[in-house]
């Protein structure tokens, strides 16, 4: 297998540098030649389709059918940001009139304005190589912000890397724009993240991977002489509670339903379910039955890497044989696949236990057995901050069920009352974002057009001279 090489230290400044240089063009450039280079780019990975799958599947096992699906999305959501662009979205602007009088019922003209913050560090992620990767969200939203963008490539497909960035250098070339727009270092060694995240010409950071590297490199963003905005998605087991109602009236399809959201991508998805919360009752116990036998039909595929495999047999060995937890289903390896795990739990065990509370990130899950509302609201509260939460049978309006949406909004960026929190939509409603340790940053979304306001800077004018308001209004 390809591996890549850790690019040096002359090759990451120079990078930096680039990005540099182009970023006050790119900056200042007509929203149009964004908007042409955004479209460009999504044509240039449909039109390479065949190849880039090929790819992708050599060096990640996720099947063809996944990346086509995968692929169609990142294009999408780079040609969704060209289309905000168009609609004005990245240059927001309030205008407040001159008051004439003293302050405070008296002001001067001031106009709020957004401008991009400079070049970004994007580090690519492992399990999602095209809308996570070199041209995924984090990139497309940059450059729509007006960001450069140097992109720390990922170990874990380096070949499919390359042939993106290459197809991206090229369509920058074409429409006659500097290469320093979109740069790519490499290297699996944590000095080469370290040293981008250093680099003096770095303005922002955005990463998406386990916590340990991403509080690292947060801590290197805030650690530098100036600290810079270090967006990262880290981890989540993202809670699923089962109220009795829903489980009564459907419970084996919701079963089925969740099964299929904690194995799809191997369990390798940063929404996956890793806690159920249910009831001790008869319909709860009925849909946990039916919920191992549908995880027991399943057929996951090869883990992304040997790390990723290490750690998720790590991480189910921590669990087999804690106090009070009982292994539901323990599923053995079929070649280079793993089998799923279920365990189940009481709230008392649960609430005890940490190492109960930490992602397994693969095809595991626990059940959290509770007797009423109040121990549910105990194990939420428990709950690190999460990317989502999910809520089934809470559409009445009742008094529990309105402490229960508090309680899930307090660890949560994503709130769902029905379906399952894998797969999320690229709109403008979106928050793909969570309170500490899912994301470094509560108040930001890296999914979804509002990801753009994290490479954005406001700032006020006051009393600005008329051609520099008309010129922000034509660009």
């Amino acid at each position: 297998m390809t591996t890549l090489t850790d690019s040096s230290p002359e090759q990451i400044r120079a990078a930096c540098q680039a990005a540099a240089d182009a970023a006050p063009g790119w900056a200042t450039a007509p929203i149009a030649r964004r908007v042409t280079l955004l479209n460009a780019l999504a044509d240039a990975l449909q039109s390479a389709r065949d190849g880039l799958v090929t790819l992708a599947d050599e060096e990640t096992h996720l099947g063809t059918a996944r990346l086509n699906g995968e692929l169609d999305r990142t294009a999408f959501q780079l040609r969704g940001f060209a289309q905000q662009l168009e609609a004005g979205r990245a240059q927001p602007m309030q205008d407040d009139p001159a008051v004439a009088g003293a302050p405070p019922a008296g002001r001067p003209r001031l106009t709020r304005v957004a401008v991009p913050v400079g070049p970004v560090a994007m580090f690519a992620a492992s399990n999602f190589p095209f809308a996570f990767s070199v041209l995924g969200g984090d990139t497309a939203s940059a450059l729509a912000a007006g960001c450069t963008v140097v992109i720390k490539a990922h170990p874990g497909h380096p070949q499919l890397s390359r042939a993106v960035f290459e197809l991206a250098a090229a369509c920058v070339a074409a429409q006659g724009l500097p290469a320093g727009v979109l740069q790519m270092v490499e290297g699996a060694g944590i000095p080469v993240g370290v040293a981008l995240v250093r680099d003096p010409a770095i303005a922002a950071g955005a990463f998406t991977g386990s916590v340990r590297g991403g509080v690292a490199l947060w801590k290197e963003a805030n650690a530098r002489p100036r600290p810079i905005p270090f967006y990262g998605e880290l981890g989540s087991i993202n809670p699923v509670v089962a109220l009795p109602e829903a489980l009564a009236a459907n419970g084996a399809a919701l079963a089925t339903q969740l099964a299929g959201s904690i194995t799809v991508g191997c369990g390798q998805f940063c929404t996956s379910p890793g806690v159920v919360v249910v009831r001790d009752d008869e319909a709860s116990r009925a849909f946990v039955k039916h919920l191992a036998e549908s995880l027991a039909a399943a057929s996951p595929h090869a883990m992304l890497n040997a790390g990723i495999r290490a750690g998720f047999n790590a991480g189910v060995a921590r669990l087999h044989g804690r106090t009070g937890v009982k292994s539901l289903l323990a599923l053995p390896a079929r070649e280079a696949a793993p089998g799923a795990h279920l365990f189940v739990t009481d709230a008392a065990s649960f609430l005890a236990d940490e190492v109960l509370r930490e992602e397994v990130f693969g095809p595991s899950c626990v059940v959290v057995t509770v007797r009423d509302m109040d121990e549910t609201l105990q194990v939420l509260h428990a709950i690190e901050g999460c990317l989502t939460a999910t809520l089934w049978g809470a559409n009445a309006d009742t008094p529990d069920n309105r402490r229960l949406v508090r309680a899930a909004q307090a660890i949560a960026g994503r709130v769902l009352f029905a379906g399952v929190p894998t797969g999320v939509a690229v709109t403008a409603a979106q928050q793909h974002g969570g309170p500490w340790p899912s994301t470094t940053n509560a108040l930001t979304t890296s999914v979804g057009y509002a990801a753009m306001e994290r490479f954005l800077r406001p700032v006020a004018l006051q009393d600005a001279p008329a051609w520099l308001i008309d010129a922000r209004g034509q660009a």
